[in-house]
């Protein structure tokens, strides 16, 4: 591959609603696009997916610009590669932040099937070219407010709703929305706020046939979160604990979990996430991929890997306009009757809407290879 110069631009873009969980509140993403060139006029793109805060994984904005700028950056400018699967091996000196490697990485892999004249999800192996589209909700002031924004994204088609729920936020909330909507498609996503102290607690939640409950405990509590599937009728969903084909093994091997939240920026690349989901393919788990509040860019790459054929269950892929009041891509994503048509366009399959991108650049940083 000819790569000849790569550019980190720094944007931020204000939300439509702020996203509310158990541990944060965003009224606005920052976040960084990098861009690869290879000198006759192809450039491939990725995101950065980190937060302003360490609540989700230790890695922040900060730290992934640093990260890019002082060591991935030179890294893959010390020589050249044939090939984006490279880019994992190179990158193995350097020890976690996976957010920064999957950026970098991923503007290999749109760069490399843009070389080859092939969309991505080709390139990646996909075999889909309907994505089913599920919606996630985070918690809002009143249980009245909730269920008006799931009675609109049902009208809007989406496959599946997940909200967000913390102690306090969580039993009698799916009990209205069950009895609103008794055969909704219907998860919920803890983000850790729980312990095995709360299994009496967590047990309750089999009473409303839920398609899974993600990540009630601790990133690192394998041997809970066993504990806890072997007594829940619900299936149990790893999100933050699944940060490499290591942690996926782990849990597979311990029983704790029947399903993983697949996410490129937190296992630090598509390289990885495809070693994932063969890994799950093969042991019977249960895929879909989740979002990070990304620009059309990150969305972009997220609908190639929910290509593959191992991925059964709608992801966290929504419209740009559920986010964003406009996009940084054209065209736009759009969810219709709860499906993403993916187009077969060189690469990611869609281009940059100059305008809004540099409306919302703050900075940028160089390199010349």
């Amino acid at each position: 591959m000819n790569i000849r110069k790569i550019t980190l631009h720094r944007l931020k873009m204000k939300l439509k609603h702020p996203f509310r969980n158990s541990l944060s509140a965003v009224s606005e993403k920052e976040f960084s696009i990098v861009e690869i060139e290879n000198g006759s006029g192809l450039s491939g793109y990725g995101e950065t997916v980190a937060f302003d805060a360490p609540w989700y994984t230790e890695e922040t904005n900060e730290t992934t610009q640093y990260m890019l700028e002082q060591f991935l950056v030179p890294l893959l400018k010390a020589a050249p590669i044939s090939h984006p699967s490279e880019v994992q091996q190179r990158f193995q000196a350097v020890k976690g932040n996976p957010m920064a490697k999957a950026a970098l990485e991923e503007a290999v892999w749109d760069l490399y099937a843009k070389e080859q004249n092939l969309p991505l999800h080709r390139i990646l192996g996909g075999v889909n070219k309907e994505i089913a589209a599920g919606i996630s909700i985070g918690i809002e002031n009143t249980i009245e407010s909730l269920l008006a924004r799931i009675e609109d994204k049902i009208s809007e088609g989406y496959k599946r709703v997940k909200i967000k729920i913390k102690p306090g936020w969580d039993v009698n909330v799916l009990r209205e929305i069950r009895s609103a909507f008794p055969s909704l498609p219907l998860m919920a996503d803890a983000n850790s706020a729980y312990s095995l102290r709360d299994l009496d607690h967590l047990k309750q939640l089999d009473e409303f046939s839920l398609l899974m409950i993600e990540q009630p405990f601790a990133h690192n509590d394998f041997a809970d979160h066993a504990v806890l599937q072997e007594q829940l009728a619900t299936p149990v969903c790893l999100d933050e604990s699944i940060q490499s084909l290591a942690d996926a093994r782990t849990a597979i091997a311990l029983g704790s979990c029947r399903i993983i939240n697949l996410k490129i920026g937190r296992v630090g690349g598509l390289q990885e996430a495809m070693d994932i989901h063969n890994l799950a393919l093969e042991h019977g788990i249960g895929l879909w991929c989740g979002g990070m509040l990304e620009s059309g860019i990150g969305r972009a790459h997220n609908m190639a890997l929910a290509s593959l054929p191992g991925f059964t269950l709608p992801g966290d892929i929504g419209s740009s306009s559920h986010y964003w009041h406009e996009d940084i891509i054209v065209p736009e994503v759009i969810v219709e009757k709860g499906i993403i048509k993916l187009n077969d366009l060189p690469g990611i399959g869609y281009r940059l809407n100059q305008e809004v991108f540099e409306a919302c650049r703050t900075g940028k940083k160089t390199f010349s290879l």
